[in-house]
């Protein structure tokens, strides 16, 4: 095999033990392995320290994460901002029912707020939630305020992301996450993304709210043509629905702009964000305009932890830093010279088909043929991960890159470097 950078492995002390006295990845997995549901196929591999852009697992093997949690850590692992609002919150209030008034939760919204189309903030745990509470004002919206009873269905893009829970994997167009939790809810229609006509074709008198993503990113880092979203915002328009943008994944300057949504001139009736927001603390936000927040009255919706102010404190730090530090420009400018060192492996390398993305959000397309494996993207980022590099596979052919948004030209140079070794043994 040709030389990756592969850190030679230590073999776990016999008491299970590492000698800092934490477990060692083969305890870990083994009571993963025992006590817990089978939901994740899990890497061996268990980080338990990060720095930065870096990781260190329990055997102490570092890493260079170019995953990021799933775009959560925008801001790197640990960094002293956030750890400084985490420590200083816990040590006074961790939480509060939304009974009361939660000083951090309203001084967080003020900040999401600002300088936005938006005028107010529900805060919720998740991506999936926040979704969830879209879909529900979506619907209240139209039958409260808009006083159209007919008014339900919620148009979303095939190839779509939107959660787990039982609405929004219903909301998500691919049934490979619907399948055996049948019957799914009513009220839900797909067309082909970035398919003009075919949108057309479906915003009618029953659409509540068409649903969508700026940049799919699981499936498979594809971007929306301009085209395509102002056409949605017009039909939406035209037809008395409204339009959510989700920026789960794509909010908080992953893209190089605050939301992804703002690259294309239009302002939807809400967005949806979590991941980036908590930098690695559960939080999930729905931003709506005064006229469609209005629709949410006092027991209407609710989340016993949403907003708590641990998860406020974090996120306020978080939204304070891309700010303070221009992140946001920070990904244009990074994400840039990263696609642009990709196009120069691509050259290399006719297995590679693709690079595409905004910002951070970049997604390496191969082909099957001519590769040794039918899986190739799976067989690159396993291959990565041996040799200290965290990327992920979105499916058998893309390849999904999601470094923090403080990654340097150095550190996306030595990524590049391992990609290129790798892509070498394992491509051929």
């Amino acid at each position: 095999m040709a030389e990756t950078g592969v850190k030679e492995r230590r073999a776990a002390p016999r008491d299970g033990n590492t000698p800092s006295g934490r477990l060692a990845t083969e305890s870990i997995a083994e009571l993963a392995r025992m006590y817990l549901m089978n939901t994740y196929s899990r890497a061996p591999v268990a980080p338990v320290r990060g720095s930065g852009v870096r990781i260190w697992d329990a055997d102490g093997r570092e890493y260079l994460d170019f995953l990021g949690g799933i775009a959560v850590c925008a801001l790197g692992h640990s960094h002293p901002a956030v750890v400084s609002a985490i420590q200083k919150q816990a040590a006074t209030l961790l939480h509060c029912s939304n009974l009361y008034l939660v000083e951090r939760q309203a001084l967080l919204a003020k900040a999401l707020l600002e300088g936005t189309p938006f005028g107010k903030a529900f805060f919720c745990n998740s991506g999936a939630e926040a979704n969830e509470a879209a879909i529900k004002i979506a619907r209240k919206y139209a039958r409260v305020v808009r006083r159209e009873q007919g008014r339900y269905e919620i148009i979303t893009a095939l190839n779509s992301f939107h959660g787990r829970t039982l609405a929004t994997v219903t909301a998500t167009g691919q049934p490979k996450y619907q399948k055996d939790f049948e019957p799914l809810p009513p009220g839900f229609r797909y067309v082909p993304f970035n398919d003009v006509p075919a949108l057309e074709g479906a915003v009618g008198e029953q659409t509540a709210a068409v649903l969508l993503e700026a940049v799919q990113g699981e499936g498979g880092v594809h971007v929306a043509d301009e085209a395509y979203l102002k056409r949605a915002r017009e039909l939406c328009d035209e037809r008395g629905a409204l339009l959510i943008i989700d920026e789960v994944q794509t909010g908080m300057g992953r893209t190089g702009r605050m939301f992804a949504f703002e690259h294309y001139g239009i302002e939807p009736d809400a967005v949806t964000l979590a991941k980036a927001l908590g930098g690695g603390v559960p939080i999930g936000a729905l931003l709506a305009k005064d006229e469609v927040a209005a629709a949410f009255t006092p027991g209407t919706h609710a989340s016993t932890f949403g907003g708590n102010p641990l998860a406020c404190a974090a996120a306020l730090a978080v939204v304070e830093t891309i700010r303070n530090e221009r992140l946001a420009e920070r990904a244009t400018e990074m994400g840039a010279y990263f696609a642009k060192a990709l196009m120069t492996l691509a050259r290399r390398f006719p297995q590679v088909a693709e690079v595409r993305g905004k910002g951070l959000m970049i997604g390496l397309e191969l082909r099957p043929s001519g590769c040794r494996s039918d899986a190739p993207a799976r067989a690159v980022a396993a291959a990565c991960l041996e040799a200290g590099l965290l990327i992920n596979a979105v499916s058998d052919t893309t390849l999904r890159f999601l470094p923090p948004l403080v990654v340097s030209k150095a550190d996306i140079d030595e990524a590049v470097g391992i990609l290129e070794r790798v892509m070498e043994d394992v491509l051929g």
